[in-house]
């Protein structure tokens, strides 16, 4: 028999047995790049599953089987619909018999640069109304350590239901990679942190039955503060490579040379690579989470800060690089045509969120310059006012333009051809490689 310090509440251990044998109704609010994978994950494990968004576009194509998140092909969607195990809604009421919630809302940084936490409270809100005893709510949107306690707690708590004896709150963060396929939703490892121990055990009863392994800490506290650890590491490293390009530059150093030649090292180093701003919902934004909070309790989160500096100049210094490339050709960026390659924030997906592709644009627009872009995955783009779609062939504006700037990567793409079309190409991602290096036309990062 379990001890009086170890032993659950009967709603506890009534949920549980229901996540186990997959009778329990699930529901995920916000069916984005986090939601809609986790949905399917656990439709696919056995639960029924019903998905609310606000975006009634996105509920119409599901009901047609259809996905709109690249890592979901439609056919997986198309399946779960036909059997049941999928339902997706605008209305916050289709949850009224869920057991189970995950809350996959934005979290978005104010132009003030503090966290915009109204997705996460207006959930909470909404849910209000259909919470009953014997049901577990789990955050997953990224926020700074206290939010799960601080703000979802008492909203559920004021419907009179206890955390922790009545129903059950935790945190457990998304680690969602656009465009990978060996890590996904159900194989990487899932961290909960519950606000109590039975919120704990009862969240990751819910994962277990889809996750191939969960991993349980002490609260939800910790499970916050591991995402923002996760990402303030990459965020960090990254910036750390950044500036030794801008060094390397300075002393007339290949930046790329020395990054394979430290890589070779077997222990005690590992490979970051430079580039030309930072992108995704992710790794620009996150730090800076855990820097505003710790501003809360008088502590300036230094190197946040400063890694956030150097990220964020990145796209005015390829900017700056594109006026010496032209000057060197005796002609000025007002006026100049540019086509930027790539303004996804990474390879080989269509997602544009924080993109320094769209940075870089911008900046270059606002200098004068007639810009230009071609993008394999991103037809169009709307943003701050402007909108632009990508060349139909990228050869022949490579022709016409004074000078391509590569900016994200894409695998598609032929690069060699790309530089002997062009006349002078800017390549911020070492895409064109090692032949870069001593071909005229081509300048590295």
């Amino acid at each position: 028999m379990a001890s009086k310090e170890t032993q659950l509440p009967p709603a506890a251990e009534s949920l549980m047995a229901r996540f186990r044998d997959r009778r329990a109704r699930v529901g995920v609010i916000g069916l984005g790049y986090v939601g809609l994978p986790l949905a399917v994950v656990l439709a696919e494990a056995g639960y029924t599953v019903t998905g609310v968004d606000l975006d009634a576009a996105k509920v119409d194509r599901l009901h047609r089987g259809e996905s709109y998140i690249e890592d979901i092909p439609s056919s997986t969607v198309a399946g779960l619909v036909r059997d049941g195990r999928l339902h997706a809604s605008t209305e916050f009421s289709s949850l009224s018999d869920a057991e189970g919630v995950s809350i996959c809302v934005p979290t978005p940084l104010r132009k003030t640069g503090d966290p915009d936490l109204s997705f996460i409270v207006s959930a909470a809100q909404a849910l209000r109304p259909i919470l009953h005893p014997g049901m577990v709510v789990i955050l997953e949107s990224t926020t700074y350590p206290g939010t799960t306690r601080e703000l979802v707690q008492p909203e559920l708590e004021s419907t009179g239901l206890h955390v922790g004896r009545d129903l059950f709150l935790a945190f457990s963060p998304e680690r969602v990679d656009p465009g990978r396929s060996d890590w996904t939703t159900k194989n990487t490892p899932k961290v909960i942190g519950g606000i109590t121990p039975a919120c704990t055990a009862v969240a990751a009863a819910m994962y277990e039955g889809a996750m191939d392994r969960v991993v349980r800490v002490s609260s939800s506290e910790v499970a916050e503060m591991t995402k923002l650890l996760e990402n303030t590491f990459r965020a960090v490293n990254i910036a750390m490579v950044n500036e030794m390009a801008l060094m390397c530059d300075r002393l007339g150093l290949d930046v790329w040379e020395v990054i394979d030649a430290a890589s070779t090292k077997p222990f005690g180093f590992m490979r970051f690579l430079p580039g030309p701003g930072l992108g995704g919902h992710c790794i620009p934004i996150d730090p800076l989470y855990l820097s505003w909070k710790m501003k809360s309790v008088k502590y300036n989160a230094r190197i946040i800060d400063l890694a956030s500096e150097i990220n964020t100049n990145m796209p005015r210094y390829v900017v700056e690089k594109t006026q010496d490339i032209l000057n060197q050709q005796g002609k000025a960026l007002r006026g100049a045509r540019l086509l930027v390659v790539g303004v996804a924030y990474k390879p080989d997906i269509g997602d544009t969120r924080e993109s320094p592709g769209l940075d870089v644009i911008g900046l270059l627009r606002a200098k004068g310059a007639q810009v230009s872009y071609y993008d394999p995955y991103v037809a169009a783009i709307e943003h701050e006012g402007w909108d632009l779609t990508s060349v139909p062939d990228l050869l022949a504006e490579a022709r016409r333009a004074d000078c391509v700037v590569i900016v994200t990567h894409h695998s598609a793409i032929d690069y060699a051809a790309l530089v002997e079309a062009s006349t002078q190409v800017f390549d911020t991602r070492n895409a064109v490689g090692a032949a870069g290096l001593h071909d005229p036309k081509v300048v590295r990062l």
